[in-house]
């Protein structure tokens, strides 16, 4: 069932909108939609006009995760079943919000937090945000970024939650798949779904998808999960195909030599080891001890 409408104000294209129906789709019927500033906002309508079917409540950058928590606990308090979902983008993740949602990741609080990362400001004008990849050429940034991506889930893992998750609306099975397991656990749950920005990556109104699945096969994009912060599963093997392939249709990247791309090449092999290697841990019998659900 559809509780995303036609109608809305994303650009022609936008992998964020068909995120974001993806998601409502498969979440449950009580659902109740925490939606930080962010172009999500910006779909969700103006009051007192809306483009979804369930309740919204609209909160400031930085609270995000602290509205969910308080609207979570109410629900309960007063002996009512809601399905507390964070909507946000990657300013109101990695930056703004964090603190936030590491506060209530620590208490274990019960909700599902979805970022959408189309990795910079976009509803701004395109400024760089923590999510802004190594070389990216953002309005903030004309040179290029010169300092890595932020990496949010390694941040997540380390509180121990129940569930966390990448994931792509270019792989729309595996993100249903994901948000529907996510959907049937307690406790802080966080996915994290990668959404190219049209005009913020430079391509076309019709390549949305198809750069995603580039980048997901080059492994710039790993779809992986991680279960109590310690077991991880990749959830789907990537062809391994060159990253140059991902990046050149992006004119976000146009600039970068090819030393500067065979050095994000090294850097993305570098982090596919290290996601291989913790994944092992599982296969091996090294997998740490499991913590208590602390809801």
């Amino acid at each position: 069932m559809d509780r995303f409408l036609s109608g809305h104000a994303s650009c022609p294209g936008c992998a964020v909108a068909l995120a974001v129906r993806f998601v409502l789709r498969s979440v449950p019927p009580d659902a109740v939609v925490v939606v930080a500033p962010s172009c999500v906002a910006i779909m969700m309508g103006p009051m007192p006009l809306s483009s979804v079917t369930v309740p919204v409540f609209h909160t400031a950058f930085e609270t995000t995760a602290a509205a969910a928590s308080g609207l979570a606990r109410a629900y309960r308090a007063r002996g009512e079943q809601a399905t507390v979902v964070c909507l946000a983008g990657d300013g109101g993740t990695y930056d703004i919000g964090l603190q936030a949602l590491s506060g209530a990741a620590e208490r274990n609080e019960d909700f599902i937090y979805v970022c959408f990362d189309n990795e910079a400001y976009q509803n701004t004008g395109n400024q760089k945000s923590s999510a802004t990849p190594w070389g990216a050429r953002t309005g903030s940034t004309p040179g290029g970024k010169r300092n890595r991506k932020k990496e949010i889930m390694e941040i997540i893992a380390a509180h121990r939650i129940p569930y966390a998750a990448t994931a792509s609306p270019a792989h729309p099975d595996d993100l249903v798949a994901k948000v529907q397991r996510a959907s049937g656990m307690r406790g802080t749950r966080f996915l994290l779904i990668t959404c190219p920005c049209v005009p913020g990556w430079g391509i076309a109104d019709d390549a949305s998808l198809r750069v995603l699945r580039l980048g997901v096969e080059s492994r710039a994009v790993p779809l992986y999960e991680i279960e109590d912060g310690t077991r991880y599963r990749i959830t789907h093997q990537p062809a391994g195909i060159p990253v140059a392939e991902y990046l050149r249709p992006q004119a976000r990247f146009a600039h970068l030599s090819d030393a500067d791309v065979a050095a994000i090449q090294a850097d993305v092999d570098l982090r596919w080891e290290a996601l291989q290697e913790r994944v092992g841990r599982r296969a091996h019998g090294r997998e740490p001890v499991r913590e208590e659900s602390r809801v």
